[in-house]
């Protein structure tokens, strides 16, 4: 929707609240069990870690906010790259999204899924078919109409409050606090240089969505003051909240008990309320998870979508329709089949990692976009400018080109075989880009000479 066609009825509070609701989702109950284990068992990193990439994410946040003030146009990311650099690119970035990113967070969300119902219901011949079977399900309803995916919204935020709360407050009452918060730093043979840029990785999953934030630029009466405030603010208060919440896991269970559990959280509650309450909460996230695989099945499709009605893809017509419920349903479950085929491999962590890799890289490029955005275009309205420039924006560069690089080279083989895959499906993107514009400037002659 084009920025002349929003209502301008967005205050600060309720920014403040969407970017809040846009971060929290399922990460912050599972990541520790990544985190912990990448330290060795000890918590100080682990504790650093979570502050730092939280910084990194404010100033994310505050960078990316500016393009998307200045180009307010549907499509995202892909569409400010496309603007900002070429359409190839773009169409790289809407590439990336729809064949790894999406996907690949799909999977990993509905794998946790998977495992935490088989484990509340005792069966763990479940995994697989409720992993599979939430993302269909999911994606089936999401080609019912819009109204249903906001109806699962509602509910999840709920859902992911209650567990929330209820861990964080309970926690500091009930558990014992005899265990290390800030120290030691690393279990014995780690090496805190050689895992900090994994940690980061693992723990930007839980503050991913920050991206979305610009978005309601158009609808803020006074984005310049507002937003700015909003957004630091926002996720300031989710970084509490993850502060907050991870000291309250230790103040019940040590580093090294929360790397043993898949679920740290549910861990966590078993240990407070008992049997009976630990079942309580992991319904709670449980809830949250499933909003969370909601939002990213209502909002991923959508640029498939887009790139099937730009005629950038094979078999364009087919991605780029909607069903009689005004939806992209085509879009949506072959979505949902990418997803199934990545979540096969019952890997929650890896699938995060790779997801995280592959979106990370095109995020340096939007970042560097507010530097040539303003060489190229000075006069360009901007509702908004990002504070302190370019000190904020060099940072969030900064930030984002260490998670890269340090994943791709220094975090061990395995690390550097996963991004190397991502970096190859991703260019996978050109030839098909190729091929497909050749087809449709031979269309298009056709179509002149007759």
């Amino acid at each position: 929707m084009e920025n002349n066609k929003l209502q301008k009825n967005l205050g600060f509070a309720a920014a403040l609240s969407t970017v809040v609701g846009m971060v929290i989702g399922g990460g912050v109950f599972f990541k520790p069990q990544a985190v912990y284990t990448l330290t060795g068992g000890a918590p100080g990193l682990g504790m650093l870690a979570w502050v730092i990439a939280g910084v990194m994410t404010i100033a994310a946040g505050l960078t990316a906010a500016e393009i998307s003030a200045a180009i307010p146009k549907t499509g995202g990311m892909m569409v400010y790259i496309e603007e900002i650099y070429s359409k190839k690119l773009g169409f790289l970035t809407g590439w990336m999204q729809v064949v790894l990113f999406f996907p690949a967070t799909i999977a990993a969300l509905a794998v946790m899924f998977g495992q935490q119902s088989a484990g509340l219901i005792g069966n763990d011949s479940l995994v697989l078919p409720i992993t599979v079977g939430v993302i269909l399900l999911i994606s089936v309803l999401n080609s019912l109409g819009s109204k249903t995916g906001g109806l699962i919204q509602t509910i999840a935020t709920v859902g992911k409050l209650i567990p929330l709360a209820l861990i964080i407050v309970f926690g500091f009452v009930k558990g014992g606090g005899n265990n290390p918060i800030l120290t030691p730093m690393v279990g014995e043979g780690v090496s805190a240089g050689g895992v900090i840029g994994s940690l980061l990785v693992a723990i930007l999953f839980a503050y991913d969505g920050w991206i979305n934030v610009g978005a309601i630029a158009g609808e803020m009466k006074n984005p310049g003051k507002d937003l700015p405030k909003a957004i630091v603010g926002g996720l300031s208060l989710v970084m509490a909240v993850y502060l907050l919440i991870n000291v309250a896991y230790l103040w019940v269970l040590p580093a090294n008990e929360l790397a043993q559990y898949s679920s740290p959280a549910s861990a966590v509650a078993e240990a407070i309320f008992g049997p009976l309450g630990g079942k309580f909460i992991t319904v709670g996230i449980l809830i949250s998870v499933f909003g969370a695989l909601n939002g990213y099945l209502l909002t991923g499709p959508r640029i498939l979508f887009t790139l099937g009605a730009q005629k950038s893809l094979p078999a364009s017509n087919f991605f780029g329709s909607v069903n009689k419920n005004g939806v992209p349903a085509n879009a949506t479950l072959t979505m949902g089949v990418i997803s199934v085929l990545y979540a096969l491999t019952g890997q929650f962590n890896l699938l995060t990692d790779l997801s995280m890799f592959a979106v990370w890289s095109f995020y340096v490029l939007t970042f560097v976009g507010v530097f040539k955005l303003r060489k190229d275009q000075p006069n360009l309205e901007r509702p908004y400018k990002v504070p302190l420039y370019p000190f904020i924006p060099i940072v969030a560069i900064a930030g984002g080109l260490f998670v890269v690089v340090s994943q791709l080279l220094l975090s061990g083989f395995t690390n550097t075989m996963i991004s190397l895959g991502g970096v190859v499906i991703t260019l996978i993107g050109l030839p098909i880009y190729t091929a497909v514009q050749k087809s449709n400037n031979k269309d298009n002659r056709d179509d002149l000479a007759a």
